[in-house]
Order: structure tokens, then sequence, then C-alpha cells
């Protein structure tokens, strides 16, 4: 049995979700231009640089979750996968992952984006299974916290080990794994598979990759 794992963001996505949710609610109104725009392009360049505070940028994205009854958050995803992920998926994402699917392995998306925004478009990818970071909620209502450690650099390993573990599994028990990422933050998780590729990698990932030997692809 194998294990395949894809990042979401600018890997299987030709674009970021997380960004462009924040992009979306500005351009509805919901957030406030003049100062979360700017935020929201402050924490992307952070992001692309490695030196994202994870909590910080939390804080910034998950609090309109809290701010909002879950019928008008559904209701606004609705609309941002139809106008804003649709074009981001590719025909040579589609393929990929059809072809994953296809093989004795257990397929999931690792991403740090959280699993309000990204759950709808894994199972639009047809993938099983999603680890994320996780919006907290009481009641049904998003508390515009994270709940446990996020899906983020290390805390990928931890979350994908944590999933693994609800399924009788470890990442010792497939004889082969892959993860497709575009990011330099993954490199984690990446070292740690025993396929590990590089998607329209940045270019701090495309030198290590080409460094280190591994395969790189485009889904462009």
């Amino acid at each position: 049995m194998d294990l395949v794992l894809f990042d979401l963001d600018n890997t299987l996505l030709a674009g970021d979700s997380d960004f462009e949710w924040a992009q979306f609610l500005i351009a509805k109104g919901v957030l406030d231009r003049e100062v979360q725009e700017a935020r929201n392009a402050a924490f992307f360049e952070h992001y692309k640089a490695g030196t994202l505070d994870i909590f910080e940028f939390l804080d910034f994205q998950l609090a309109p979750l809290a701010r909002h009854p879950r019928a008008q958050l559904d209701a606004w995803h609705r609309e941002f996968m139809a106008t804003c992920i649709q074009p981001m998926i590719t025909d040579k994402a589609r393929a990929l992952v059809r072809e994953q699917l296809a093989r004795d392995a257990i397929v999931a998306v690792v991403t740090a984006t959280n699993s309000f925004v990204t759950g709808p478009i894994v199972r639009e990818l047809g993938i099983p299974h999603l680890v994320a970071t996780i919006p907290a909620q009481e009641g049904g209502a998003f508390t515009g916290k994270p709940r446990g450690m996020p899906a983020f650099k290390a805390g990928k390993i931890e979350r994908v080990e944590a999933w693994l573990e609800t399924l009788g599994l470890y990442l010792g028990s497939f004889e082969r794994s892959w993860f497709y990422s575009d990011s330099h933050n993954d490199l984690p998780l990446l070292r740690l598979v025993s396929n590990p590729v590089a998607v329209d990698p940045d270019e701090k990932l495309h030198a290590h990759a080409q460094t280190h030997g591994w395969p790189v692809l485009s889904l462009r």
C-alpha cells in the first residue's frame, strides 16, 4: 500500500485559496478593503519568504468566520468556488489526481489553509482525505481561533501522523510515499516521504529539488 499526499495552494491549484478567500470577502464588502487588502498581501509575502507567523495570520484569516452565520458563510463559499476556485483547477491537476486515485494508495490533501475554505475544494477534486488547519467551532459556530496544531511547516508532519493514527496506520505502514508541493515551507514533510515531488516550485524549493535530484513537474 502506498501513501500519496498533495499540497493544495499553488500545487493542485494554480493559485492560493487562502489569499483568494480574503480577497473575495474584500470584494464582497465583508472586509474593509483599505485595511485588510494590505494585511492580506503582507501575510502572503511573509508566507513566500518563509517568515509567516502562522498564529498571527490565523487571527486575521479566521476572524471573519466568527462574525457571520454558517449559512451565510456557506453561501459565500459556493460563490467563491464558482468564481475563484474552479478556474484555478487545471486539467493537468485533475489528471494527476485521477491517476493517483486509480492506484492502491491512500490519497490526501495536506494544507495549511483552514478546512472551511479547503473542504469543498478537496471534495471537488474527488480526494477522500483532508489534513488541514482546523477552525474551532462551538455549537456549529466558528470561534475565530484554530483547534490544535496548524498544518504548517513541521506542523504538517504532526497533523499527518495524527490522521494516520485514526486509520490505525503510521508513515512506516507504507511501502512508498509521495508528497507533491510547490513551497519551501513544506520541506519538513517533503524530506520525510520516500518520493518528494516539487510542483511548479518556488525558487528555494526548486534549488533544493535540483540539488537532491527530486523530480520537478508543472501542472500549469
